[in-house]
C-alpha cells in the first residue's frame, strides 16, 4: 500500500510543478512526429494509420521472419525490432506493434528461428531484424537508418539487453518487457535503456530479474525502471495503456530525440503513474 502511495504523490507533484518547467527547446536533431504529448494522448494509440506487411522465412537471414507495422504515409521515422518470448510467436504481439507504429515509428516483430531459442540467441536475431529492415525491408526507405531501437518481451527481453550491449552504434535505445534473462549484470549496455516489469509477474520475477537489470545498468546514460501494477508476465501480449505509454514516451525521448516528452517521464503524470507499483528513472535533462 505505501508502496503505491508513494507512487500517487509523485503523479500528483507532477501535475503541480509542470507549469514551472517552462517550454523545453527541443534538441537540433529533434524528430517530432505527431502531435505534443499529454497525460492523456501517450495512454492512447498514436495518430498514424497503420499498414503492415509480412516478412517469409525465406527472405530473412538470421531470424525467422516476422511482421512489419509502419505508418501508412510519410518517411523518415524511427524504426524498432521487437522480438517475442519463448514459445511465442510475432503475431502475439499485434497490439503492442500496432501502438508503437501509430505514434510514428516503423516496428519489426520478428519470428525466431524456433521459439525455443535462448535470450542470446534472440538477442542476436534482433541485430538480423536490423540489418533486414534497414538495409533489405520493402519498407526501408519509410525509416531513417540511423535511428534505430530493440526490445523485446520475457526471452525477448532479456535478449533485448543483449542486443543493447553488442549492437554498436547502430543502435540508440532499448526498451526490455518482463525481460528473463540468467545474466544478471549489464553494465556494459552504453544506451538509454528501460525496463518495464510487471509485479504479479511468476515467470520473470522482478526481484530476480527486471529489478536486478536496472540496477546493473550503470553504463547506460539514462535508465528506468517501470513495474506495471498487478499485471502479470504476459502484460506485453496483452498491451495494457501504462505500458504503451512509458515505452512509447522513452521511443520519442531517445530515438527521436523528442524533448518534448521529457517532462511526461520525469516525473510520470499522474495518470500513468497512478496504474505503476513502482517507478524510477534517472531523468533525462
Amino acid at each position: 500500500m505505501l508502496k503505491h502511495l508513494a507512487v500517487r504523490i509523485v503523479g500528483v507533484l507532477a501535475v503541480v510543478s509542470l507549469p514551472f518547467v517552462g517550454v523545453t527547446a527541443p534538441a537540433a536533431n529533434a524528430v517530432e512526429n505527431g502531435p505534443a504529448p499529454t497525460a492523456t494522448n501517450i495512454l492512447a494509440n498514436g495518430t498514424y494509420g497503420v499498414s503492415t506487411t509480412s516478412v517469409s522465412s525465406l527472405s530473412a537471414s538470421g531470424f525467422g521472419g516476422g511482421e512489419i507495422y509502419y505508418p501508412s504515409t510519410g518517411s523518415g521515422y524511427g524504426a524498432v525490432v521487437f522480438s517475442p518470448g519463448f514459445t511465442a510467436r510475432a503475431s502475439q504481439y499485434s497490439g503492442l506493434a500496432r501502438r508503437v507504429a501509430s505514434h510514428g515509428f516503423v516496428v519489426l516483430v520478428i519470428d525466431t528461428n524456433s521459439t525455443l531459442d535462448q535470450p542470446d540467441s534472440r538477442g542476436r536475431q534482433i541485430l538480423a531484424g536490423v540489418d533486414y529492415l534497414t538495409e533489405r525491408s520493402s519498407v526501408r526507405t519509410r525509416l531513417d537508418a540511423s535511428r534505430v531501437a530493440v526490445a523485446g518481451h520475457s526471452m525477448g527481453g532479456g535478449g533485448t539487453l543483449y542486443a543493447a550491449e553488442n549492437g554498436g552504434s547502430n543502435v540508440k535505445a532499448a526498451v526490455a518487457l518482463q525481460p528473463w534473462h540468467t545474466d544478471k549484470t549489464w553494465s556494459g549496455i552504453d544506451i538509454p535503456t528501460m525496463i518495464i516489469g510487471a509485479e504479479s509477474d511468476t515467470i520473470a520475477a522482478v526481484g530476480s530479474h527486471a529489478e536486478r537489470f536496472y540496477a546493473t545498468l550503470t553504463g547506460a546514460p539514462e535508465r528506468a525502471y517501470a513495474e506495471l501494477d498487478n499485471e502479470s508476465h504476459l502484460a506485453a501480449n496483452t498491451n495494457p495503456n501504462d505500458q504503451g505509454a512509458v515505452m512509447i514516451s522513452w521511443l520519442k525521448r531517445y530515438l527521436d530525440t523528442d524533448t518534448r516528452y521529457s517532462s511526461i517521464l520525469c516525473p510520470l503524470p499522474s495518470t500513468v503513474s497512478s496504474q505503476l507499483s513502482e517507478y524510477r528513472n534517472t531523468c533525462p535533462a
